[in-house]
């Protein structure tokens, strides 16, 4: 039987673990519960950009990601204090999903457990979705944008960060996109190719 945790109270992102070996999280909680969702760096990233990109629609673009600011972004330090000790759910592998009801200008937010079958003389794993056991919970736009800042920090991991794209600088060269002027070498190369036909 799936759970629905209602409109939320609390909703954040951390990390745990060392630089290199972090381990990335969402933590909710409501009034009927808690949860705790671990997720990959590049699932907890695409989930920001994702919310950017809705705020702005919905906003009009008055709620805009913020690229850049002065000192950098601050990183979140863990579980908020009135976080419960011992969450209900503990989601490791699963499937989500990301609506929007304009009716009620809330976010839903689906977690769906997924299991991963390994059969003898079989060369691909089985991948099996445990609906009865999926979690779905409620956040407002505002809760959205201060997700979505969490996740910005926790991205930069305390590192620098190009002030434009929000890339880690790790002391090596940084071509940043989004730099005025800057193209892509293959695309150069191709408009090269082309001229001398």
């Amino acid at each position: 039987m799936s759970m629905e945790l209602g409109a939320l109270e609390i909703l954040g992102a951390t990390v745990v673990g060392e630089p290199g070996q972090r381990r990335f999280y969402l933590y909710v909680q409501s009034r009927l519960g808690s949860a705790v969702i671990w997720m990959e760096k590049e699932q907890l990233n695409r989930l920001s950009l994702t919310l950017d990109q809705v705020l702005a629609q919905l906003t009009e673009g008055q709620v805009l990601r913020t690229e850049a600011q002065v000192g950098g972004h601050s990183a979140p330090v863990g579980l908020p204090a009135d976080f419960l000790k011992a969450p209900e759910y503990d989601f490791r592998s699963s499937q989500m999903g990301l609506t929007y009801d304009e009716r009620n200008e809330m976010f839903t937010f689906t977690i769906t457990p997924v299991e991963i079958v390994l059969e003898v003389g079989v060369e691909e794993p089985t991948v099996l979705l445990r609906e009865d056991d999926a979690l779905s919970f409620l956040f407002t736009q505002k809760q959205a944008q201060q997700l979505s800042s969490a996740i910005t920090a926790l991205m930069s991991g305390g590192r620098p960060v190009c002030p434009l794209c929000q890339t880690p600088l790790d002391g090596g060269p940084h071509a940043c996109v989004k730099q005025n002027g800057y193209h892509e070498i293959v695309q150069v190369l191709e408009e090269d190719d082309e001229e001398e036909e």
